[in-house]
């Protein structure tokens, strides 16, 4: 499991993005840089990081399902995933 203040902090990004996508376009396509630097830096998209939405941990995320590798596997196998089985041939 992923720090509380891990996932709240990511919550945030998502929020300042959410809230200055449409500024950002529309000075990007102008093409005014200076003011698009006086935004802040949080609400630019590539500084969000894809977490699993139910353990929030960074690394090993799949981003087809929104879950880590770690989840998916065992979800897969307790057949809580819809067209997943186990290999095998």
């Amino acid at each position: 499991m992923a720090k509380e203040s891990m996932k709240a902090r990511e919550r945030k990004r998502q929020q300042l993005v959410d809230r200055y996508a449409e500024k950002r376009a529309q000075l990007k396509a102008e093409g005014k840089w200076e003011e698009l630097q006086k935004l802040p830096k949080n609400s630019s998209a590539v500084r969000l990081h894809n977490r699993c939405q139910l353990t929030g941990r960074p690394r090993g995320y799949m981003r087809q399902f929104g879950i880590s590798r770690v989840l998916f596997r065992e979800m897969a196998n307790q057949g809580l995933i819809p067209g997943v089985s186990k290999a095998s041939w």
